[in-house]
């Protein structure tokens, strides 16, 4: 028996077919990998956080974009769809669709457990080559658990993270703040285990 060998596609073929397509797909080195679909409660985070972010950036020149909105991630070529990303000043696109965001300051994502090591690993380092890009939050969905990657001066990513549904998360790249009783607000956890 023998193995169909995996077909390789150049960045204009995959964005081609991903305008054409029904669902999403991220693309990296050549290979297209079809995207889940998400739970209402990463559903339901998204919202919350999006909300948040827009109405604290309302009139400001700030845009949030979420879920369906594509970036690329700078010289590595990963194209992905963030659970939200945030732009000040004018976005920039990859090309004239305007379908493909590259100059995001804030992107944020909300973990599985499918993802979370790949969103915390190797996308982390993908979105690191974004010379936009300068903080990353991380939430999880499965309890009250935030951590939140903000760029230094000297380039290097200091981590602060919290489970406390008290706390707030400063975000100062954008001028804003997440309180996880916001982040969380309607979003049924299941039971401690």
């Amino acid at each position: 028996m023998s193995l169909q060998p995996k077909q390789y596609l150049t960045p204009e073929e995959y964005l081609e077919l991903e305008r054409k397509a029904d669902y999403k797909s991220e693309y990296f080195d050549g290979e297209v990998f079809a995207m889940g679909g998400a739970s209402p409660r990463h559903v339901l985070i998204v919202t919350n956080v999006a909300s948040e972010l827009r109405s604290q950036l309302k009139k400001r020149p700030c845009t949030v974009y979420s879920t369906d909105l594509r970036v690329k991630a700078g010289p590595t070529g990963l194209y992905t769809y963030p659970d939200v990303a945030v732009v000040c000043g004018a976005p920039e696109f990859s090309d004239q669709h305007e379908d493909t965001l590259t100059n995001p300051a804030l992107i944020v994502e909300v973990l599985s457990k499918s993802t979370k090591d790949y969103d915390r690993g190797e996308k982390f380092e993908h979105y690191r080559g974004i010379d936009s890009f300068k903080e990353y939050v991380l939430i999880a969905r499965d309890k009250h658990h935030v951590e939140h990657y903000i760029r230094r001066s000297d380039n290097r990513w200091l981590l602060s993270e919290t489970n406390r549904i008290q706390d707030t998360i400063e975000l100062p790249s954008i001028g804003c703040h997440l309180a996880l009783d916001e982040i969380y607000d309607k979003v049924s956890l299941p039971p401690a285990q």
